[in-house]
């Protein structure tokens, strides 16, 4: 039986990217844990301009998602798959949680949605990602849902005068299959 509730879980639902979530958005990118965590690139808010682009982006692979609060329809963070190569059926994925509603699960439901998307929808058979060594809460997260450490670019980035490593995961359709 086909399943009609593709992107909507209990308290999260997976939407497009819309013009009216810019200005929210913005405000994550002046949180400099959010940025730290999200990219490598130096820690520097973006302009809503620049956050406008990536969002009006319509390459044939690259899917960016809104997470929206099913009762508030509020976008608390996006998920992206990037890099899709259809022929292998292989993609790149970030997720962000935005504010203060990281902490509260939502990573969790929200990365169930779009692995779902992904394997049932887009007929994926890997997810690839990669996490920096500090982010222990992200780490715990992709390894519970399923992920495996495949290997770590060691001393990727500096940040505070240290060198941290960039850890790379994936997660092959059946093995997901196998931890629902």
């Amino acid at each position: 039986m086909l399943d009609y509730h593709l992107l909507q879980g209990q308290r999260l639902k997976l939407d497009r990217m819309k013009e009216t979530d810019i200005l929210e958005i913005a405000t994550w990118y002046e949180d400099e844990e959010f940025l730290r965590n999200l990219d490598a690139i130096p820690s520097f808010p973006k302009r809503e301009t620049e956050i406008e682009k990536w969002i009006n982006n319509k390459q044939h692979n690259t899917y960016t998602m809104a997470i929206r609060v099913n009762d508030s329809k509020k976008i608390i963070g996006y998920v992206e798959f990037d890099g899709i190569l259809w022929n292998h059926r292989n993609s790149s994925m970030s997720i962000a949680i935005g504010g203060n509603n990281r902490g509260n699960g939502f990573g969790k439901e929200a990365l169930e949605l779009a692995l779902k998307f992904a394997f049932h929808e887009l007929n994926l058979h890997r997810i690839q990602l990669t996490v920096f060594e500090y982010n222990h809460r992200a780490i715990s997260l992709y390894e519970k849902i399923g992920f495996t450490k495949e290997g770590s670019h060691r001393e990727f980035l500096e940040r505070d005068g240290r060198r941290y490593d960039m850890h790379l995961y994936g997660l092959l359709r059946h093995e997901w299959i196998g931890n629902q």
